[in-house]
């Protein structure tokens, strides 16, 4: 299973908001990559993310994840 680090990269290049979370994302450098875990990845949005990494974008992508991967 990816990651959703690595399933969120698959909308870089996407002109509308997921594909401006996707790059904020790629650009952040302390982003967990590693992660699938949702509190750990939610927690790191709402406390530390960049601005274009709005939960709303969040929400959105990790339902798309969870419903790929059956989570």
């Amino acid at each position: 299973m990816k990651t959703f680090y690595h399933h969120v990269l698959t909308h870089r290049g996407a002109s509308n908001d997921k594909g401006t979370f996707a790059e904020a994302m790629f650009e952040d450098v302390g982003f967990p990559k590693t992660s699938h875990d949702f509190h750990e990845l939610s927690d790191y949005i709402e406390m530390q993310a960049h601005e274009e990494m709005t939960t709303h974008v969040f929400d959105e992508l990790w339902a798309e994840y969870a419903q790929k991967y059956g989570l």
